[in-house]
This record gives C-alpha cells, sequence and structure tokens, in this order.
C-alpha cells in the first residue's frame, strides 16, 4: 500500500514538473494537452495503469513467451484508450464516419489480439483468448447514447468482462495446483476489468465520454474515402489446395466499432431451400433459364456414354464425403419461442442477448464453439455437441446435457435443475447463486463441478462426481452408494 502511495506521488511531481517546464506528456498548450493532463479523469486513467494494467505484464514477464506477448497487447490497447480520452476533450463529438476513423487506432490493437489466437491452436490457448476477449471492454468508449446499439458503458463492460471469464477460469482451474504465476496473472486481469475498468467507468463516464463543445472537429481521413459496406463473403468451396499449397487464412475478426449492425434472421438472404420456394412463390418463369434437351443431348443416344458404371467411378463417387449430413449453420429466434443453434463450428462468439423468460434455447450438432446468453431464458438443451462452451445467467426451468461430450456450462445466475445424460466430459461452474443447483446425472462420466471459494478472490474449489456405484442387498432392498476413491 505505502509503495503505491509512493508511486502515485512520484506520478503527480512529475507531471507538476513538465506542467512548469511548459509541456505536458507530448500534447501542446494550443489543444489543450496540459488541461487534459491534470484532468482528474486522465489522472485517475494513469492510476489505473500503474496499478492494474502493470500488474498484468509483471505477471506475465514471469511466464514469457506469448502469454508475455497478450500481456503487452493489452498495455498497448489501454495506452492507445488514454490518447483517445485525452482527445476527447480535445474534441467535438463526430459523425459515424468521423468515429469509425477516430476509434481505428483501438480498434488496430484489439485485431493485434485477436490474431495472436487465430490458425493452429497456440500454447497457452486460454490466456490468450482471456486476453483478446477482454479487450471487448474497452469499446465502452464508442458509447454514444441509447440509440448506438450497445449496453450502457458500465454494463458493456461487466458483459465483455463475462465472455473473457470463460477462459480465464480455465486458466485458474488448469494451474492453480501447477504453477502459481498463471494463477496471479489471471487474478490479475480479472482485478483490471473487475474492479478496475468498471469502477473507472462508473466514477468519471457511466453515460459514456463527455466530448468537447468548443474543440477541434473529428472526421474521416480526407485523403481516403469513407469505409463500404462490407461484400458479402464468397462461398466456401469444397475443392481442395493443389499439393504445397497453402491452407487458405481465416477470415478477419470484425471490427467492434463497426456502423453496419448484424441482421436478424428474418432479415438475412434466404439459402438453400428457402431460396427456391421464394423463387417459385415470385411469380417469375421458374424454367425461362432452362436449355431444352434435342435428342442428340440425350444418354441413350450418346456413343461416347454406355449404361455401365467404371469401376474407378463408381469408387471415387463412394469414396466422397457426404457432406449433406451437416445442416447449413443456424442461430435464429423460430416463432418467437424457440432460439435454435445448430451446427456451429469453430464459433467462439455466439451471443444470444435478445431473450426472455418465457424462449427456450436449442443447442444441437455445434463443435469448438462458445454461446453466451445474456438474459433469462426458460430452458437451455445442449445436445449432440463436442467441446461446446455455453455461459449463461439465469434459467428458469432447466439447463439439459444430453448426447454430449467435452461440454463445459458457466452458470452466473441461477438454475433450478441441471441435468446430464449420457454424456462424457462435463465442466460445470456454478455461481454462489446457484449452489442449491440440483444436479442429477445418467450415463454420464468425468463429470466436474466447480464452485467459488469462500474468499472473494479465493480458489475455485473441484469437485467431481461420482460415476461408479456400489449396490448392495440389506434389509429386503438394495442400498446404492458412490463409489470413493482413495486421493479423488
Amino acid at each position: 500500500m505505502e509503495e503505491n502511495l509512493v508511486k502515485r506521488l512520484e506520478v503527480a511531481v512529475a507531471r507538476l514538473e513538465a506542467l512548469s517546464a511548459g509541456g505536458s506528456r507530448g500534447f501542446s498548450p494550443e489543444d489543450g494537452g496540459d488541461a487534459a493532463a491534470v484532468d482528474p479523469s486522465i489522472l485517475a486513467f494513469d492510476d489505473l495503469i500503474s496499478q492494474c494494467v502493470n500488474r498484468v505484464t509483471t505477471a506475465g514477464e514471469k511466464i514469457g513467451g506469448r502469454v508475455l506477448d497478450v500481456s503487452k497487447v493489452i498495455a498497448d490497447a489501454f495506452a492507445v484508450q488514454k490518447e483517445l480520452l485525452v482527445k476527447i476533450k480535445q474534441t467535438q463529438k463526430p459523425d459515424n464516419a468521423g468515429m469509425m476513423e477516430f476509434l481505428k487506432p483501438l480498434n488496430e490493437v484489439m485485431t493485434k489480439a485477436s490474431a495472436l489466437t487465430e490458425g493452429r491452436r497456440p500454447d497457452f490457448f486460454h490466456h490468450l483468448k482471456t486476453g483478446a476477449d477482454s479487450l471487448a471492454a474497452l469499446a465502452w468508449i464508442a458509447y454514444t447514447g441509447k440509440d448506438c446499439g450497445m449496453s450502457m458503458p458500465i454494463a458493456h463492460v461487466e458483459e465483455s468482462w463475462q465472455m473473457a471469464e470463460f477462459y480465464c477460469n480455465k486458466v485458474l482451474v488448469e494451474y492453480r495446483n501447477k504453477d502459481a504465476n498463471h494463477v496471479e496473472w489471471a487474478k490479475a486481469l480479472k482485478e483490471l476489468y473487475v474492479p478496475g475498468l468498471r469502477d473507472y467507468v462508473k466514477g468519471h463516464y457511466p453515460l459514456g465520454p463527455v466530448w468537447s463543445a468548443t474543440g477541434k472537429i473529428a472526421s474521416a481521413s480526407a485523403s481516403a474515402p469513407a469505409p463500404a459496406p462490407a461484400p458479402a463473403p464468397a462461398p466456401l468451396k469444397a475443392t481442395p489446395p493443389g499439393p504445397g499449397a497453402p491452407a487458405p487464412p481465416p477470415p478477419p475478426p470484425a471490427s467492434l466499432f463497426s456502423s453496419e449492425t448484424t441482421l436478424p434472421s428474418s432479415s438475412r438472404p434466404k439459402e438453400g431451400m428457402s431460396a427456391i420456394f421464394q423463387e417459385i412463390n415470385s411469380g417469375k418463369p421458374v424454367t425461362s433459364g432452362l436449355r431444352k434437351v434435342t435428342d442428340d443431348m440425350k444418354t441413350k443416344n450418346r456413343a461416347d456414354r454406355s449404361g455401365v458404371v467404371a469401376v474407378a467411378e463408381k469408387e471415387g463417387r463412394t469414396g466422397s464425403p457426404a457432406f449433406s449430413k451437416v445442416g447449413p449453420p443456424k442461430l435464429e429466434l423460430q416463432m418467437g419461442r424457440k432460439w435454435v443453434v445448430e451446427n456451429q463450428i469453430g464459433r467462439n462468439n455466439l451471443v444470444i442477448d435478445d431473450c426472455d423468460s418465457k424462449q427456450s434455447v436449442y443447442i444441437y450438432g455445434c463443435k469448438n464453439s462458445v454461446l453466451h446468453i445474456k438474459g433469462k431464458v426458460n430452458n437451455i438443451t445442449v445436445d449432440k455437441c463436442t467441446k461446446m462452451g455455453v455461459v449463461f445467467k439465469d434459467v428458469v426451468a432447466a439447463c439439459e446435457i444430453v448426447n454430449s461430450s467435452g461440454v463445459e456450462v458457466q452458470c452466473q445466475g441461477s438454475a433450478p435443475t441441471i441435468s446430464v445424460d449420457n454424456t462424457a466430459g462435463c465442466q460445470l461452474y456454478l455461481s454462489k447463486d446457484a449452489l442449491e443447483t440440483s444436479i442429477t446425472t445418467a450415463k454420464s462420466s468425468e463429470i466436474n463441478v466447480l464452485v467459488p471459494g469462500s474468499e472473494p478472490d479465493g480458489d475455485w474449489g473441484e469437485h467431481a462426481l461420482p460415476q461408479q456405484y456400489v449396490h448392495a442387498y440389506k434389509d429386503g432392498q438394495f442400498v446404492t452408494t458412490p463409489v470413493s476413491h482413495s486421493g479423488a
């Protein structure tokens, strides 16, 4: 505590000396840099960096490697946000194009963090995902009002950290008995956002950034035209790359500050059979684009074709993968009552945020994905999923996991019942409000339940639910007891 006070005093003295010398941390007097440097909100952000961000980078230095890399990117992102906070005090509120240009430096740092997690699964993947996902909290600075499509700044910081906390908990569980440095890093990162950044925003910008009424005007760069809407992605082709050809790069991460909003499922272009039926119902002559088949085009009249299927041709047909077995990915609300999430593969940013307690969520056939349900729903079902993560707030009836493997479910609020049926490998993270949840298991193995420690910063407690039982006939009936393993 005393060391922190000494550091803060040293920083304050350095600022006063810089002001007396006529300069202020690189900002000229004409643009208001001196005033911004001694503004209470800027000083408080400096304290947040010196106390919380530096703790993350210090812990990252003890681990090194990719963890240190992502720690440095986090420090860069907070440094960029400080620069933007200073500029906000000198700039009038921009239009949408000007806002995109103004926030471009922050978006570039976030893209850099996301790039660390792409490609083949890297070492310390959970650390990298925690760091990259946590930076979404810095987007609170883009809040411009109730109609901007974002949550209020305080809520945005909390919700963004909840997404990152899913991976942060994995780090804590994996290293709690192996390496204290990793645990220290994960805890430092959490405290950076909650309570660190959250309390900062609550104390200085609860309603969003306060732009200058008389400052300069922020606008899009005059040398470059306003960004055009992104073209629709080209359809994927099943043709494999040639020998030695590099695999196609993954799609670039979506900008957190994009002015375009995601279309609701009802407004998206029709695909597959839906597009065909829409064309038929449009009244257009559906045969107008077809060519007439003449006699010489018929197979029976062609000398180059016979009725015998060659062995090579037959093997080529049967050897091809059956792509039709997996349907198209879905994330849509059906009949206003049921959210359907199907066939999502490798998607770690699935979100359902417009839901209510009368709706249910059905998750089917998903793999290597994470879904965040931000509101209260009636029921959640996870069916035939592999390595699927689900984060939800509250559920009225039950959360069910069936016919799955490697599923991780985090309850941040309350759930009366959680049932696990015919599932191998299931991690349940319960909040303090969910400790009275009734957990039912059947035909399942490797089920672990993690509960928060008694202290706010305490380690999570892990409890393995028994999967073997002893049945003994006593006093005219069978008595069943779980098998206890020594050292478990």
